[in-house]
């Protein structure tokens, strides 16, 4: 019989926030819906559907949960714990399926907090712009194209292939920008920017914010 401890406890936290019965807050939860912008539900804590973790290595939410439980991964480093996923599906521990069983994991658990990983805590940032990807590229990666839009930016190249990403070190080099590139058509392209390895909570909070409003300002600069 499965105990299935800390999911039933992952379900329980879904109902007092949200006055759910058990039945309704679980199906929630295996569904990994994400819930719509200004609604009062949390966003999920898992990295897929229960359909879908089952689909790709063979488990449910509950039954991965169980086995964490059991061999003791509260007590474990986020790469030991990975590790040993990695190992019952006979895998990397870097790939997809060790870590996101490994961080719903952790984040169900109060291991970690929303955007913490091994290695600090990190935001993205979107935004889609109507002009060729090679354009966008270089208002991003050209030093003078950029300080048109990001007057006060702390990035030092690291590599970089055009037009598809480029790596940075930010300030004081503790924490990195990877910026990824994508075309959507002649005219229309997607940068993906990230951030990681911050400090904290707070410090990925205000670089969320800092990144959002200046790819915003990108977009408004690259479409006048």
């Amino acid at each position: 019989m499965t105990r299935q401890r800390s999911f039933k406890h992952l379900v329980r936290t879904r109902m007092e926030k949200t006055g759910e019965s058990y039945t309704a807050a679980r199906a929630s939860l295996l569904s990994a819906e994400v819930p719509a912008a200004g609604s009062p539900q949390p966003a999920p804590a898992l990295a897929t559907s229960d359909a879908s973790i089952r689909e790709r290595t063979g488990r449910g939410w509950e039954e991965w949960f169980d086995l964490l439980d059991d061999w003791g991964a509260p007590e474990r480093s986020h790469r030991e714990t990975a590790r040993w996923v990695a190992q019952q599906l006979g895998i990397h521990p870097l790939a997809w399926n060790a870590q996101a069983i490994t961080g719903s994991y952790e984040l169900t658990r109060g291991l970690r907090v929303p955007g913490e990983h091994a290695n600090g805590f990190g935001i993205s940032a979107a935004k889609t712009v109507a002009v060729p990807a090679e354009r966008l590229y270089d208002a991003f990666v050209d030093p003078a194209l950029r300080s048109a839009w990001l007057p006060d930016a702390e990035l030092r190249e690291r590599t970089a292939t055009r037009p598809r990403s480029a790596r940075f070190d930010w300030g004081d080099g503790t924490s990195r920008v990877i910026v990824s590139f994508a075309a959507k058509g002649e005219q229309k392209s997607t940068l993906t920017v990230q951030h990681e390895r911050l400090a904290d909570a707070e410090t990925a909070a205000r670089m969320k914010a800092y990144w959002r409003e200046r790819v915003a300002a990108l977009k408004q600069e690259l479409e006048r």
